[in-house]
């Protein structure tokens, strides 16, 4: 039998995946989950909330914004996703942007939405890192996606960004991505429900002038 790229990829996440325990990078990373879920027939690991920071929890702040109550609005600097309430209010997310020379900026819709989605990576990205497979089904725990996704299109051209959730909740908070908006899984289930089909999104580079002490904040479960 021939062995494909594919076959050997996946053959060496099992290797790691083995080894896991037994290594002090594995071991801090798997300290990010507590348990599992069940979600629309899929068992994911969920979030342990007891380690991220509070100002990366879900919660209602203090948000001034001319934009229209439901519009998203992303702080990349400071790494929050906020949906604009009514009451000079907002439900913020942290989030996880992209690194340097993958950052963009600008207007776009939510104009598709996936309960735990297909992963195809993109063309350039499988350049960079031919390693990877073709996709990565729904619902895989190798899927970087999570339990939502949510595309960015832009005059109803696709932009290849999306909202999603992650396989790394340490990454939240940070420079981590190529592009795409990371949130916790939980946060992803949630946004999702909130972002009908059309909301209008937006993206800066920061709106610090905006943004909530965290003692201004109460928690959203």
């Amino acid at each position: 039998m021939v062995s494909t790229r594919r076959d050997m990829l996946l053959g060496g996440l099992a290797l790691l995946g083995a080894g896991a325990v037994q290594n002090p990078a594995f071991a801090a990373a798997a300290s990010y989950f507590a348990g599992t879920a069940v979600d629309n027939g899929v068992t994911f690991r969920t979030t342990n909330f007891a380690k991220i920071d509070k100002q990366w929890r879900r919660q209602v702040v203090k948000y001034f914004s001319a934009e229209p109550v439901g519009t998203v609005v992303v702080d990349t600097r400071n790494h929050f996703l906020y949906v604009i309430m009514e009451n000079k209010t907002a439900i913020r997310y942290g989030v996880g942007v992209g690194r340097d020379g993958f950052k963009w900026f600008g207007r776009a819709t939510v104009d598709q939405k996936s309960l735990w989605p297909r992963w195809t990576p993109p063309a350039d990205m499988r350049k960079r890192h031919p390693e990877l497979p073709e996709f990565v089904e729904g619902g895989s725990p190798k899927n970087p996606l999570g339990p939502r996704a949510m595309y960015l299109h832009r005059d109803g051209v696709d932009t290849g960004y999306r909202f999603h959730g992650t396989l790394e909740p340490g990454s939240i908070g940070k420079d981590a991505s190529s592009g795409c908006i990371r949130m916790f899984n939980e946060d992803a289930i949630d946004l999702y429900q909130r972002c009908p089909i059309g909301t209008a999104v937006q993206v800066l580079p920061h709106i610090a002038d905006q943004a909530p002490q965290v003692s201004d904040a109460t928690p959203v479960e």
